[in-house]
């Protein structure tokens, strides 16, 4: 009998910080281009602009720490309501580790922290499910 297999990592990281080989699929998971980023620094395997907040969600937020527990569960709704945009990311973790990317200066309230925790939820679901 094998080993079980570990399950590959979901990380978060800046886009202003340096690609590594531990990074895996590298994603941009915002729906505005970086500023003063180029493309070919971010070194992507794809920018999925759709699993971003709504407008209305990032404007309403605003990285307010305040609002961080409400814009939480308005973005988890938008992702229920959503799955096209957030199942690309599963599968890709079904086959190694994923990076997702994010601009933002706020390391701790930001969309790809909650993006990040709602996919290891169903991911966690998932695998239960197996």
């Amino acid at each position: 009998m094998s080993a079980p297999r570990p399950t590959p990592s979901i990380a978060i990281k800046r886009v202003y910080d340096p690609p590594a080989a531990t990074d895996g699929r590298r994603l941009l998971v915002e729906r505005l281009w970086p500023r003063g980023m180029k493309k070919e620094a971010l070194k992507l395997d794809g920018w999925l602009r759709d699993v971003a907040p709504s407008t209305a969600l990032r404007e309403w937020f605003g990285h307010d720490p305040v609002r961080w527990e409400e814009f939480q569960l308005r973005y988890r709704a938008e992702l229920e309501a959503n799955p096209e945009a957030w199942r690309p990311i599963l599968d890709a973790t079904m086959a190694g580790s994923v990076t997702l990317l994010f601009s933002s200066r706020d390391t701790e309230h930001n969309n790809v922290v909650a993006l990040r925790a709602y996919l290891l939820l169903k991911r966690g679901r998932r695998l239960r499910r197996s």
